[in-house]
């Protein structure tokens, strides 16, 4: 296997790790028997887990080198999707959600930081195509969720299942990454702190990936609300839409590549912002189900490749690939963390239409900052990384 084979894979293991948690959130809420409230609380912890351990990522992929902590950290992703389930009561759930979401933080950063060292050693574009494999692995552990929940198959043993499975998998990933370099370190780049926060090289690149993960969090998580509430679609029809905008923004993220290597990462941005806003007064504008279903496929397409162009870019310009991703990962996770619930506030304070036409206003924003997005690599050059074939 290839280290760009090996590494598109451990992106679609990681997807499908999260994609087959996420269908058997019904049978953990029926099995503990929680409230909305209480299991809302529970869904948020694992994104304050991943929000306070990625900052600690960057030391650990300098000090074990990008490859090794990959291995590591992914290992340890995988087996903790059999956790959940195996809860006995609340609060148990609430302490397993935030290991969980630690692990998944974590390895967020170092492959996201293997990769940016891979695409310099390659010399052409790969973040979004991995990022792509992500959604596909996503896809496919969901599919695997919906057919163990249409079976009645019990979820411990699911998830027990997919997590040896997923474990072999990324283990086998693994292998075929490419070798770090002597001692694990990027060249003579300095060590990172122990926590490190965003540097200021990427606070930039970190708002326009705040914009972008605002605008696909809020449109995944409320598509299907949006076409029930606003254009009175069936079920089966709110639920197409989370499908369809997750198809796009997979398709986008795997042609991603070639239109970076094509027009550069500026364009991209800016032309899927574009697409995005399109997309946004679409859906405003909107009031019957096909319509509704178009602004949100054009929004998935526009907003795909915001993320893993701003992984790339950061890791590009921060003081190691590492601390790059992890500062602008700490900052896209925190506007995950706030979107659906803002969302939600606009939309139940003053409407459906209205919490939109706010992000598409966050998406416009995204266009008039993608300058930011230019390519950076004075790190990868003093660290000698000169593009060469792996």
């Amino acid at each position: 296997m290839s280290p760009h084979r090996a590494i598109a894979a451990v992106f679609a293991v990681h997807g499908a790790v999260a994609g087959s948690l996420a269908t058997r959130i019904p049978w953990i809420q029926d099995h503990l028997g929680l409230g909305a409230i209480t299991l809302g609380l529970a869904l948020l912890c694992p994104s304050i887990g991943a929000f306070v351990a990625m900052p600690m990522a960057s030391r650990l992929s300098y000090r074990l080198g990008s490859a090794r902590a990959t291995r590591i950290v992914l290992a340890l992703w995988c087996l903790a999707l059999a956790l959940p389930a195996l809860a006995p009561v609340p609060a148990v759930l609430f302490a397993v959600f935030l290991l969980y979401g630690a692990a998944a933080g974590m390895c967020d950063v170092v492959m996201n930081a293997h990769g940016v060292v891979l695409e310099r050693r390659l010399g052409r574009p790969i973040i979004s195509g991995l990022h792509g494999m992500w959604c596909l692995g996503s896809l496919a552990g969901g599919g695997v969720g919906i057919l163990a929940a249409q079976t009645g198959t019990d979820a411990r043993t699911h998830l027990g299942a997919m997590a040896l499975v997923m474990l072999l998998a990324g283990t086998v990933a693994g292998r075929g990454l490419f070798p770090d370099p002597p001692g694990g370190t990027l060249g003579d780049a300095p060590a990172p702190r122990r926590f490190a926060l965003p540097p200021k090289a990427v606070l930039g690149i970190g708002v326009v990936g705040f914009c972008g993960t605002f605008v696909e969090g809020a449109s995944a998580n409320w598509s299907a609300v949006y076409l029930t509430e606003v254009a009175d679609a069936g079920p089966g029809t709110a639920a197409a839409s989370y499908t369809i905008f997750m198809l796009c923004m997979a398709g986008a993220r795997l042609a991603g590549d070639r239109l970076v290597h094509r027009f550069g990462p500026v364009t991209v941005v800016r032309a899927g912002g574009v697409l995005a806003v399109a997309g946004g007064v679409t859906v405003v504008a909107a009031r019957t189900p096909v319509l509704c279903v178009i602004g949100f496929a054009l929004i998935g397409l526009g907003v795909a490749a915001i993320v893993p162009l701003v992984f790339a870019a950061a890791g590009n310009a921060g003081p190691t690939p590492g601390e790059g991703v992890a500062g602008v990962a700490t900052i896209t996770y925190l506007s995950g963390l706030t979107a659906p619930a803002v969302t939600g506030w606009v939309a139940g304070g003053v409407s459906y239409p209205a919490a939109f036409a706010m992000i598409t206003g966050v998406a416009v924003l995204m266009v008039l900052l993608s300058a930011v997005m230019r390519p950076r690599v004075r790190q990868a050059e003093a660290a000698g990384l000169t593009p060469c074939e792996v």
